[in-house]
């Protein structure tokens, strides 16, 4: 069982440290497992509620330590088997939870106490809420669709054997209010989504509607800028098979539409983190909302899209669910591909097995629903046929699903170009030479102006790490490329924008239009009157955007990227910088997130421990969405306190 992640304060003036707390939150706190932050919310709470009872402020500080690490709850029973802190007086494990139940923090609301979980009560009623919204719109019933118009549409579409997977996904998606499409990178997700959404303008048109609709997101503007580019292409491919003219017509508007970060889709307004201009007063105009990498999406974020969404409105998650999760609280994705596997009532294919034939009167016959009482909340389709990989990266990355250490071992020593392992200790000595050299094409190219080059030589390699700071952190490898880079060319990089330096946006900006997750490259340039100066070249949602390097405020070096970072987005070659054994951050979905990122080859640095430790840990957050959707856990109870995000009461028949 893995050690729940501390932090080791840097002095006594380290603003992580609670000065004022005492008892066990101050010893939890010096410990490095309770942060200020979570200290005084407990203690917030507490003064608010008129709590007394000790253990019971504990838990609400550590049910906001739980949302600050990513889980939605606390699970008392387990929480001190996890800190390695014997001398510590934990409550009873037995009896901790139905006495958090009985306190006055939960009477008043201020905590809930719900399927052995201990929850803040605002994280318990955005839970509570999406498995409500679910279940409203599977109420509604399956979407009408002309069964003929689609049978001839999935032949078209997707033609022949080599489409069975996508074909097979696409109907059920077709069929569905709520779906999902998940598969591991290279499966085929995004021409499969291109197809539904000309499978649907095409039902559209059948019906005599308007031209569809359709919202296309992402949680990143690099995702977003990844999924545009993919889905023209494979709607190009769509229309070259489309001779009808009445289908080209209906299909061609989808060329038009826009991808954007999540946040804007939403409307972003400025001053609030999970406040958006659409909510149930003022919903999303869209008929289609397809929302890409949602692996990344938030529990608050997933909240705030189904109350925005008309009931009538089809949603289609897209996504890894074996990826790394958000950085904020929740597993969304994950959770519902796992209720909908222990689920009796579950709607789900797997795509690989189901294979339909060709024949169009096979295609047109709908998938047997399992549960012939109620429509489930959501239909899953896997993808599990690899196109883009070699074998041996698709080998690796099947093993690491599969949570196979020997199997990933094998892989990563096998030895082919695909693949490459590097156990040496002086992993500087063994990667300057890849790093120097890469950096130097993305030098070459900025100083001569040519910023397609610059971008084009980016994305040839990534280096990744788990951290940020640290010998193997971000912005170590980050200096040490600068400092390799000047050595060879002579070059002094004094000025943060120098010419050549790749950059990565770490905050949106929307005044400009640049997004967390966009990359870039300052290039030489000049002004009309031949006067020499550098710009910021960024790539984006909106294609490539120049900038004066003063008007770009919160972006990083991209010598080195956290793993993180890098979801979304693919290079033609990976370096994956795994951690020590005992950093809380080596994970099997970490090292799988990463792998998953090289189009043609990936060098995994670190010895086989390093391995078989990454492999052996899974990524474990606290929630009840899985079981609340699969019918485990109890009935989902009203939540009593809003957390002010509805914006109205709830309609009860689509607007």
């Amino acid at each position: 069982m893995t050690l729940l992640e501390t932090f080791e304060a840097r002095d006594a003036h380290d603003r992580r440290l609670a000065l004022g707390a005492t008892g066990v939150l101050r010893d939890l706190n010096q410990a490095g497992v309770l942060t200020a932050a979570d200290v005084h919310i407990a203690r917030t709470l507490a003064r608010v509620t008129r709590e007394q009872d000790v253990d019971a402020v504990l838990a609400a500080a550590l049910a906001s330590r739980a949302v600050r690490t990513g889980s939605v709850a606390v699970d008392l029973t387990t929480v001190s088997e996890l800190v390695d802190l014997p001398d510590l007086p934990w409550p009873d494990p037995g009896t901790w939870t139905d006495a958090v139940a009985a306190s006055k923090l939960a009477r008043q609301g201020a905590l809930v106490v719900d399927q052995g979980l201990v929850y803040l009560q605002r994280y318990h009623h955005q839970e509570v809420q999406v498995v409500q919204d679910l279940r409203d719109r599977a109420a509604l019933g399956a979407p009408a669709v002309d069964e003929e118009v689609l049978a001839t549409g999935l032949v078209r579409v997707f033609p022949g054997d080599g489409y069975a997977e996508q074909r097979a996904a696409a109907g059920t998606v077709v069929r569905s209010r709520t779906s999902v499409i998940t598969g591991g990178p290279g499966t085929g997700k995004t021409t499969t989504v291109a197809g539904v959404l000309a499978l649907l303008a095409e039902q559209a048109r059948a019906a005599g509607d308007r031209p569809l609709r359709v919202g296309l997101a992402a949680p990143t503007g690099k995702a977003a800028a990844r999924v545009r580019s993919a889905m023209e292409g494979a709607l190009e491919e769509i229309l070259g098979r489309t001779t009808d003219p009445g289908a080209r017509a209906a299909v061609e508007p989808l060329r038009q539409v826009e991808a954007m970060t999540l946040h804007r889709l939403l409307g972003w307004q400025p001053g609030s983190r999970s406040r958006f201009r659409h909510h149930r007063a003022n919903r999303l105009p869209h008929d289609v909302v397809l929302v890409d990498e949602a692996s990344m999406v938030s529990l608050t974020h997933m909240a705030r899209l189904l109350e925005a969404l008309r009931p009538t409105a089809r949603l289609i998650l897209v996504g890894d669910a074996d990826q790394l999760v958000s950085v904020d609280a929740g597993a969304v994705l994950a959770d519902l591909v796992a209720s909908v596997g222990t689920s009796t009532g579950a709607s789900s294919v797997d795509a690989a097995a189901a294979t339909p034939p060709v024949d169009a009167s096979a295609v047109a016959t709908p998938p047997v629903d399992a549960s012939p009482v109620a429509t489930p909340p959501v239909a899953v389709s896997r993808l599990r046929t690899v196109h883009r990989f070699g074998q041996t990266i698709g080998a690796l990355a099947q093993a690491l699903r599969d949570g196979d250490a020997d199997a990933v071992v094998t892989a990563l020593a096998a030895g082919d170009e695909q693949v490459q392992w590097v156990q040496e200790e002086d992993t500087a000595a063994v990667l300057r030479p890849v790093l120097t050299r890469h950096a130097r094409a993305v030098l070459t190219a900025a100083r001569r102006g040519d910023s397609a080059a610059a971008m084009e030589a980016l994305g040839r390699h990534r280096l990744l790490c788990a951290h940020r700071e640290g010998p193997h952190g971000v912005r170590t490898w980050n200096h040490l490329v600068e400092t390799w880079l000047g050595e060879e060319t002579g070059l002094t990089f004094y000025d943060p924008m120098y010419v050549g330096r790749p950059l990565l946006v770490t905050a949106n900006d929307y005044a400009t239009g640049v997004l967390n997750g966009d990359t870039g490259v300052v290039v030489a340039s000049q002004t009309p009157d031949g006067t020499p100066v550098r710009m910021a070249v960024v790539e984006g949602p909106a294609g490539e955007q120049r900038f004066a390097p003063s008007r770009l405020g919160d972006v990083d070096t991209m010598h080195a990227m956290t793993i993180h970072k890098s979801q979304g987005s693919q290079a033609e070659e990976v370096t994956v910088l795994l951690p020590d054994v005992d950093s809380p951050l080596l994970t099997r979905e970490l090292f799988y997130t990463a792998v998953t990122r090289a189009q043609r080859a990936v060098r995994v640095v670190g010895s086989e421990e390093v391995v078989r430790a990454a492999v052996a840990r899974r990524v474990v957050r606290a929630s009840g969405l899985r079981s609340r959707l699969s019918g485990d856990g109890p009935p989902t109870p009203p939540s009593s306190t809003p957390d002010g995000g509805s914006h109205g009461p709830r309609p009860t028949a689509p607007r």
